[in-house]
């Protein structure tokens, strides 16, 4: 087996350079990905080349199989024939728990409709490290959520001097967040596929 590192982007030879962890392997037009982290190991593509690759690497190394991901760096992966759902449902729930917003009532929408008529230049300043360390749990929650993508970039551009306004703005996050914990990623596999994009997020404020 040779392994690359390298990765086509299209099929006219366009190659880019790629995470050095990542390699892929291609057998009779079959791709075969794989990705390290640490003393992790990952494996992605048809079951006859996963099966394969594990058994001669299994020669080599000393390594124990833990069947499909489940869970990786907050990430939660839900497989079954056809579908794969990804969540980060387990991270939101202790974001909630962190701030203390466990028992929080619900909101509807990720952001309040009239934020940029709001003036925080005479309101108080909050404790900047504590609301960094806010926005930043919702930075990495945005990996399974683009439906708050577009508030959490909006709040961080107030990461130097953060006001009340802007800290309560991040809490009215949270609350939409207890309402949606289950959120996430879902990937099917099958003919009729129906692609939707959602843009423009702050329609309400225009």
């Amino acid at each position: 087996m040779v392994w690359s590192n390298r990765w086509i982007l299209a099929e006219d030879g366009v190659w880019s350079d790629v995470d050095l962890n990542l390699y892929y392997l291609v057998i009779e037009i079959e791709p075969l990905i794989l990705v390290l982290y640490v003393d992790d190991l990952f494996l992605i593509g048809s079951s006859r080349l996963i099966e394969d690759c594990k058994k001669n690497l299994a020669t080599e190394f000393d390594m124990k199989d833990l069947g499909q991901m489940h869970y990786f760096l907050k990430l939660e992966v839900w497989q079954q024939k056809g579908e794969i759902f990804l969540g980060q449902g387990r991270y939101a729930t202790e974001i909630l728990k962190r701030f203390e917003m466990g028992e929080c009532r619900p909101m509807a929408m990720p952001m309040i409709t009239n934020w940029k008529n709001i003036d925080a230049s005479d309101d108080k300043d909050v404790n900047p490290t504590l609301y960094q360390h806010l926005i930043g749990s919702l930075m990495y929650l945005v990996n399974t959520r683009p439906d708050i993508c577009y508030t959490v970039n909006t709040l961080g551009q107030f990461m130097v001097e953060p006001k009340r306004a802007h800290w309560v703005a991040s809490k009215h996050v949270l609350r939409y967040l207890q309402g949606t914990v289950d959120y996430g990623l879902l990937y099917n596999k099958g003919k009729n596929i129906r692609l939707s994009g959602f843009t423009n997020a702050d329609w309400a404020g225009s």
